[in-house]
């Protein structure tokens, strides 16, 4: 058990705070719901009615769908796209896909390698872009989610002020809908950026994100 832990911790510990920090908003954002029920004269509800509604739902998809985007795009941007210097970019002479030799794959594939790396055709191409392809369609799935629960939530407040509901196509191209979607948006794509160039001349001794300390500003795909 102790090596299982040792050997899972990184996995684990993020796993145990993505649910204390889900329970955490689910407590605060159901004070929140009812504190402004209450507000408009309404009577709060209990919180497994929230944990249900829309308005919790639009709140965690909103930021799962530009978690994944996140993930989405650097890992297909890093494919080609370099950053001298930095521990986030590949080496400065391996832009592109690299050969079958260096990624092991087909006839360079060793005794370690996966089934599907020996392959040839669909099952080898899908492997090989298999986690950039799963990150997508889990961005496009929350972002989907996303707009659904918005719009129920979106609804629920203009029925509440006496006006008239929209339809799902007029809420996506609506301002409340990308307003939500692009404040999170801009987030990600900004600690993204600030993490390959940052990590150029900053270092923490022992991560994997950070160079060695004593590593050149200049050294890339260099990790500690």
């Amino acid at each position: 058990m102790r090596r299982f832990l040792r050997e899972n911790s990184l996995g684990l510990v993020f796993g145990i705070l993505f649910l204390l920090v889900l329970v955490g908003q689910a407590i605060a954002g159901h004070a929140d719901f009812n504190q402004q029920q209450l507000t408009e004269g309404l009577a709060p509800i209990g919180l497994g009615r929230y944990l249900t509604s829309a308005s919790f739902g639009v709140d965690v998809l909103e930021n799962w769908q530009s978690e994944y985007l996140q993930f989405f795009l650097y890992i297909w941007f890093t494919v080609w796209l370099l950053q001298k210097g930095s521990p986030e970019s590949k080496e400065l002479d391996k832009a592109g896909r690299e050969s079958d030799r260096d990624q092991k794959v087909g006839a360079f594939a060793d005794d370690g390698s996966p089934k599907w790396a020996r392959t040839r055709g669909l099952r080898l191409w899908l492997f090989s872009n298999s986690l950039g392809l799963v990150m997508g369609l889990i961005f496009v799935l929350s972002w989907l989610g996303q707009s659904v629960a918005g719009w129920a939530a979106f609804n629920e407040e203009q029925l509440g002020n006496l006006q008239d509901p929209v339809t799902w196509p007029d809420y996506v191209t609506g301002p409340d809908f990308w307003n939500r979607t692009l404040q999170n948006w801009q987030s990600e794509l900004l600690a993204v950026a600030s993490m390959a160039i940052l990590a150029i001349y900053l270092r923490q001794r022992g991560s994997s994100q950070s160079k060695p300390v004593g590593a050149a500003h200049t050294a890339t795909g260099v990790e500690g």
